[in-house]
């Protein structure tokens, strides 16, 4: 697996740019294909970063995870793997757009064949398409189809995946339906992942809760933290 290239920075016809965190990030994405959503944003907020970590983003889409938290946290470098070639491209354009060229690396790959040294990197981060085969509308979009039904890929092989790059007690941390919170923690267990961390995002007060967020530490020793309730949308708009 090598680094996909571009030769600069275009907008296509089919492509608009949004500005976010107070226009500090700008984003190209397709205007009608697949668009980043809200739990990419939280789940960028809410993983753990020690200065100088490396990290693996798996699925990146348009590059919104890493290009969150290279402007957020004290991150040394990130790796960006994409199976599709348009969002493949459209990471490498933003990073590039965003000032982070020389920090964020798109790879265009499998993260079935995931080409990465064992044991090399301390974070893996990922917004999989958590919803299965036979549950629900299958959307006749490919790129929106494969970001959130498991065409592709399913949520053992994110796991395994991170299992093989992760050093020693790296920390892995994804997003889920908090219905199926159930289903990720045992499924963790089964690839030495230790669920250390949990937070759940609520519509509002008055619903139960939507998605949850959690990080695993590989080899990590039992004992979770319950973090306070995300409301809404909390503190984050796009403009």
């Amino acid at each position: 697996m090598k680094p996909f290239k571009s030769r600069d920075v275009q907008l296509h016809p089919h492509e608009s740019m949004d500005s976010f965190l107070d226009g500090r990030l700008k984003l190209i994405q397709s205007r009608n294909g697949y668009r980043f959503s809200i739990d990419a944003v939280f789940l960028s907020g809410f993983v753990k970063v020690k200065p100088g970590d490396i990290l693996v983003d798996l699925g990146t889409g348009c590059g919104i995870i890493p290009l969150m938290i290279l402007l957020t946290k004290p991150l040394g470098h990130a790796f960006g793997l994409e199976i599709q070639r348009e969002l493949a491209d459209q990471a490498l354009r933003n990073s590039i757009l965003n000032g982070c060229g020389d920090r964020l690396d798109i790879i265009q790959g499998d993260i079935r064949c995931l080409c990465v040294k064992d044991k090399c990197v301390d974070i893996v981060i990922c917004n999989p398409p958590y919803r299965k085969v036979k549950s629900g509308r299958i959307n006749p979009d490919s790129r929106r189809a494969i970001a959130r039904h498991e065409l592709m890929v399913s949520i053992d092989d994110v796991l395994k995946a991170a299992g093989r790059c992760l050093r020693k007690k790296g920390r892995l941390a994804v997003s889920y339906p908090a219905e199926r919170l159930m289903d990720i923690l045992t499924r963790m267990r089964r690839f030495n992942l230790e669920p250390k961390r949990v937070q759940i995002n609520y519509p509002d007060l008055q619903t139960g809760g939507k998605l949850v967020f959690v990080e695993a530490a590989l080899g990590g020793n039992p004992g979770m933290e319950i973090l306070p309730p995300l409301i809404g949308q909390g503190n984050f708009s796009v403009r």
